[in-house]
């Protein structure tokens, strides 16, 4: 046997230093199809750890957003006993300003619950009109230039919830015709 048949054939690097054939063509497929193997199935743990993720934060979104509305309705249960407390009175014993006096405290404490819930009562008597936050549903003349543009009355009170237009504001604005 010659040498040539002795030792595996040279492979030149391509940086230029002879490297030996270790191993022959079929283990050499053998090596690569394990690596696909593993490589599958590192993509499929993957794929599965992702559906997991995806399964979990959706879940937990919404428990936080049931969370949220179970304290923004912890805080509307008392004014909702006292509107009950209001519509069962009897109308010949309780005089009507009670019942308003009333009702204007039941009105506040829902506000102030629901101001601290984002909910902001846009009411914009005398500011500037702005059309990202009022409907203008009239106008009327004003008495000076300086008034134009002004809202001059409130129609409909407009809300806000954590910056977002809920409802805009419908107002009667001043127009100077000078």
């Amino acid at each position: 046997m010659s040498d040539a048949e002795q030792f595996p054939p040279e492979i030149n690097d391509p940086d230029g230093s002879v490297v030996a054939d270790a191993e022959p063509a079929s283990a050499d497929g053998a090596g690569v199809q394990q690596q696909l193997e593993e490589q599958k199935e590192k993509y499929l743990r993957l794929a599965a750890e992702y559906d997991n993720y995806r399964r979990r934060t959706v879940k937990e979104r919404q428990e936080a957003h049931l969370r949220g509305q179970a304290d923004m309705l912890k805080g509307l249960i008392d004014p909702l006993d006292d509107i009950g407390r209001f519509a069962h009175v009897d109308p010949a014993t309780t005089d009507s300003q009670t019942l308003v006096d009333g009702v204007a405290m039941v009105e506040k404490k829902l506000a102030k619950t629901l101001a601290g819930h984002g909910l902001e009562i846009i009411n914009p008597d005398g500011h500037p009109f702005d059309p990202a936050l009022h409907e203008a549903v009239m106008t009327e003349p004003a008495a000076t230039a300086d008034e134009d543009h002004l809202v001059s009355r409130t129609f409909q009170v407009g809300y806000l919830f954590n910056g977002q237009l809920l409802r805009p504001a419908r107002v009667v604005v001043k127009q100077w015709n000078g």
